[in-house]
């Protein structure tokens, strides 16, 4: 019970941050809405990815759950693995490639879900960097928050949003910080796209 107060919490916290930040639309390419925002006291700004894909839900959600297999549509990711799983939470490890010289990064993230009683499905993403020792290949990520919705549409179809705000700690240029909040959302939501619809 305890644990369930505490999740319900973190949902409604994560949903009401969200909820305040003031998004604006950045690009709008193949069907998919990138949107950013400003996030006091951080040099990076959250992204907020929307689309529509044509498919059912549990199709959206095998890809999502096949870890190792995600990892060829989510962007710029070198490796995956699922560490654990243990009824709505799993924690997932994940290594990014980075452009050069910007030494790569690594990360650990917890990933809470909960099936709406409308049917959607939330997926919550937080950093949890101090579950693995670090790697000295990697700069690991100390902060993520955010969020996959998977909402059913009707007709065969699932509007899916990615949200996201990341401390990529260590040095990165703001030219590719301000790339990364892009091309992040915008390849990964492509990427999941294709593998669902079997382009």
């Amino acid at each position: 019970m305890i644990r369930m107060s505490v999740l319900a919490v973190m949902l409604c916290a994560t949903a009401a941050q969200a909820a305040e930040r003031q998004w604006q639309l950045e690009r709008e390419e193949d069907g998919v809405r990138v949107y950013l925002a400003d996030v006091p006291g951080s040099k990076y700004k959250a992204y907020r990815g929307v689309v529509t894909i044509k498919g059912d839900l549990a199709a959206v959600q095998a890809a999502q759950e096949d870890v190792a297999g995600s990892c060829s549509w989510i962007f710029s990711c070198q490796q995956q693995r699922l560490l654990k799983h243990e009824g709505e939470v799993s924690e997932v490890y994940t290594r990014f490639d980075m452009p050069w010289p910007v030494k790569a990064r690594d990360s650990v993230i917890e990933v809470t879900t909960r099936t709406e009683a409308d049917g959607a499905v939330t997926r919550v993403l937080e950093a949890v960097p101090q579950r693995l020792p670090e790697n000295d290949d990697f700069v690991r990520v100390q902060r993520v928050d955010g969020q996959w919705h998977l909402q059913p549409m009707g007709e065969g179809r699932v509007e899916v949003t990615y949200e996201v705000h990341t401390e990529p700690g260590g040095s990165v240029s703001s030219w590719l910080a301000n790339s990364f909040v892009v091309d992040a959302p915008l390849q990964t939501l492509q990427g999941l796209r294709a593998r669902v619809e079997g382009r």
